[in-house]
């Protein structure tokens, strides 16, 4: 028998006689700390060591694994005064450590919550908010675009302006826009970057007189066919041969790789957002088909880049046409249709029709070339739509998607094409499909 377990049988047995069971060292430390608990409402004993009272010790050994033998402190190997104290910090320590929990749970605190369950609450907060943000990472929101529709004719609004203002005359042109730099050039117009009232605007101004026509028949088609897919007009003077527009720091279509391969684009380089453009592109020809200005063609677009360099991409990645100057009449009761140019044209980008007919052997001569109508736009969606969705993740899986409704498109007989409306359905049917089965793959792997 060591110190420690004859502390324990000399302390209880100085108490009360019926704790001697107790003092069995092999019973362990769990059954100290009972009889310590047990015994905590009793006085607290003063061991009286080897002088003590003989009695209560020889009543204890009497009943111990021990008795009848005589053991005393002094002859207990390893034993010490200071260990009488050591010991009993030690028990009491361990027996308040054991009744904390009890305690707790007659308090009002909070029960702890299992790690499982917490884990289990986690993910499933986790799940909401993914699913709450799925719709956003596959087809994040567009910013508001400003409707020039909301304001009378005659009227714009841009940017911070609250209300609308009458299209600027030519005074107002002269004396309230600053020209700043010249930021495009084509066959009719030069465009400079400039300044009204805190407002970046582009001002255009014709380049020629032999080009004049062109540059009012454009002005005209701004004027109107204002709306949520022509860019804003916002003065013009003809006396000046001038025409003021909303300012578009994205420029052309034609910059849309270089802009997309920015890092700060690159959140919208998805093929969510390039089919989404697609979708605009075919909506503006759509709107020209059923203008109220009649169905009109979109003659300045006999290659890609040219066609590229009609329409503007704006701040919010949507898509705007720009230069009009090119947009003749078809009417189909009367039998008018167009011919875009006076020239022969050539390639595989032109729809069929577009080509001279009659083979090399007879040079080409405007007045026998057929004219033709809207459904030249036509042949030409598939190629658009083919740049707009770029070589990405996904833009294959949509082409693929895509390839009936583009098939018909290619058809050699102008009738057998679709209209715009058509095209434009089976686009937004695709994203729909195609957004579905993602978010679908998406929930199943959680």
């Amino acid at each position: 028998m060591n110190a420690y377990d004859f502390f324990l049988f000399f302390s209880v047995c100085e108490t009360e006689k019926r704790y001697c069971l107790l003092c069995n060292p092999e019973n362990g430390l769990q059954e100290r700390k009972n009889w310590v608990s047990a015994w905590e409402s009793l006085a607290e004993t003063q061991v009286r060591g080897a002088a003590g009272s003989r009695r209560g010790v020889e009543g204890c050994f009497q009943t111990s694994p021990w008795a009848p033998t005589r053991v005393w402190t002094d002859q207990v190997p390893g034993w010490r005064p200071e260990l009488k104290k050591e010991m009993r910090l030690e028990i009491a320590e361990a027996v308040n450590m054991e009744k904390q929990p009890q305690n707790k749970r007659r308090g009002l605190a909070p029960r702890e919550v299992p790690p499982a369950v917490g884990l289990l609450l986690i993910m499933a907060l986790m799940n909401t908010l993914l699913y709450l943000c799925l719709d956003h990472f596959f087809i994040a929101p567009r910013q508001s675009i400003v409707d020039p529709r909301h304001c009378p004719y005659g009227h714009f609004r841009i940017g911070q302006m609250k209300n609308c203002s009458p299209w600027l005359s030519c005074e107002e042109l002269r004396t309230e826009v600053r020209q700043l730099k010249r930021v495009g050039e084509g066959a009719v117009k030069r465009v400079f970057l400039s300044e009204w009232k805190e407002h970046k605007v582009a001002l255009s101004r014709l380049t020629s007189l032999e080009m004049k026509d062109d540059f009012l028949h454009g002005l005209q088609m701004l004027k109107s066919l204002q709306g949520a897919h022509v860019v804003t007009l916002l003065g013009y003077c003809e006396d000046d041969n001038t025409i003021l527009t909303e300012y578009h720091p994205l420029g052309s279509l034609s910059n849309l790789e270089e802009t997309l391969n920015l890092s700060k684009y690159q959140n919208v380089n998805t093929w969510q957002h390039r089919l989404q453009l697609a979708m605009d592109y075919v909506s503006i020809i759509n709107y020209l088909h059923h203008s109220p200005m009649g169905t009109r063609v979109m003659c300045d677009s006999n290659d890609l880049p040219k066609t590229l360099s009609q329409y503007l991409l704006t701040s919010n990645f949507s898509i705007l046409a720009n230069d009009l100057d090119a947009l003749p009449l078809v009417n189909h009761s009367s039998g008018t249709l167009v011919k875009c140019g006076h020239r022969e044209l050539h390639g595989d980008f032109v729809a069929p029709e577009q080509l001279w007919p009659y083979g090399e052997d007879m040079p080409f001569r405007d007045n026998l070339m057929p004219s033709y109508d809207e459904k030249i736009d036509i042949w030409k969606i598939p190629d658009i739509s083919s740049f707009l969705l770029g070589h990405i993740e996904g833009s294959d899986m949509v082409r693929f998607h895509l390839f009936d409704i583009h098939k018909a498109c290619k058809s050699q007989t102008p009738s057998e094409r679709p209209t715009a409306q058509d095209v434009l359905e089976t686009y937004q049917k695709v994203l729909d499909t195609l957004r579905d089965a993602v978010m679908s793959q998406a929930r199943e792997m959680l």
